[in-house]
């Protein structure tokens, strides 16, 4: 028995007719009669009383007839949900996202992807591009927003944006004046970085061992602007992309260049290995293009 015996069925009970059933169906009646004697072979019982006048069900034919309707509705259901994926009017994507990545590259994206597919549910996930790196191994992630450079292996991406680094310092430090500093005039100071899970922690402590010395940690945190204010009350230094430099206070924080640019380069990122979903690709393909307007 399958769905197009049930489909038989509760057709010629419709229609009180095998001939005006296989009408309705668009087949002929010698192959709608012919799959119901199958079907009581098969079963090894008689679904229909034989009679010229009428169309008549026996107790086995009115049992299936009665789990018939809730069995094809839920087929119809599963064909629409399949239907509606496939032609993208629906699913669920989740998406990582670091806080300055979100906040200054990603809400107009969102919306015009939303206007393009209503159907289809944003689960945000905001964090450190490392941890957002390790959601998306472990599948928690579809994808997200990761600092390169990637595991090339493990990861596809394609670029977002390219940035360099800047140190921020309060207006009356000794070096607020300089245009460009090197990175070892900062061995004696105290620095506000991000927390662990961010990419730029080990980032900027590991170019810091590079040029010999290890950065003394006064604050952490996962908000930039948070890092901003904290700079602001003469706390400590801190660097953050020069895109981000400029969103801040010119009259309470300067910015300075590296005379050696630390890179910061995003891309978006989804395992190599294993499945996308249609919303999933979906999502990919549309910030590639939104992204190679810029």
């Amino acid at each position: 028995m399958d769905i197009r015996h049930l489909l038989y069925i509760t057709a010629i009970v419709r229609h009180n007719s095998f001939t005006k059933a296989a009408e309705a169906l668009h087949i002929t009646q010698p192959t709608i009669s012919k799959a119901i004697r199958n079907l009581e072979r098969e079963l090894d019982i008689e679904l229909f009383v034989r009679d010229k006048k009428t169309v008549k069900l026996t107790d086995a034919g009115e049992a299936i007839v009665r789990h018939a309707g809730p069995i094809l509705h839920s087929f119809d259901n599963m064909v629409i949900e399949l239907n509606d994926l496939t032609y993208l009017k629906q699913g669920h994507i989740r998406i990582g996202l670091p806080p300055m990545a979100g906040s200054n590259f990603f809400p107009g994206v969102i919306k015009q992807f939303q206007e393009r597919y209503p159907g289809i549910s944003i689960k945000l996930e905001e964090d450190g591009a490392a941890k957002i790196v390790q959601g998306i191994a472990d599948g928690v992630l579809d994808a997200g927003v990761v600092l390169c450079p990637i595991d090339e292996r493990a990861f596809d991406s394609f670029s977002l944006v390219k940035d360099k680094m800047k140190v921020i310092m309060h207006p009356s430090h000794r070096l607020a004046t300089r245009k460009r500093i090197d990175l070892r005039e900062l061995a004696s100071e105290r620095f506000i970085l991000f927390g662990s899970d961010f990419a730029l922690h080990d980032c900027i402590i590991n170019e810091c061992n590079l040029v010999g010395f290890s950065p003394t940690i006064v604050y952490e945190s996962s908000q930039w602007d948070f890092i901003g204010e904290m700079v602001a009350e003469n706390l400590g230094i801190a660097m953050l992309p020069d895109t981000i430099c400029r969103l801040l206070q010119p009259d309470k924080i300067y910015s300075v260049e590296l005379e050696t640019p630390i890179p910061w380069h995003l891309a978006m990122a989804w395992r190599r290995e294993g499945y996308l979903s249609l919303a999933t690709r979906e999502w990919i393909a549309f910030t590639r293009s939104q992204f190679a307007k810029g």
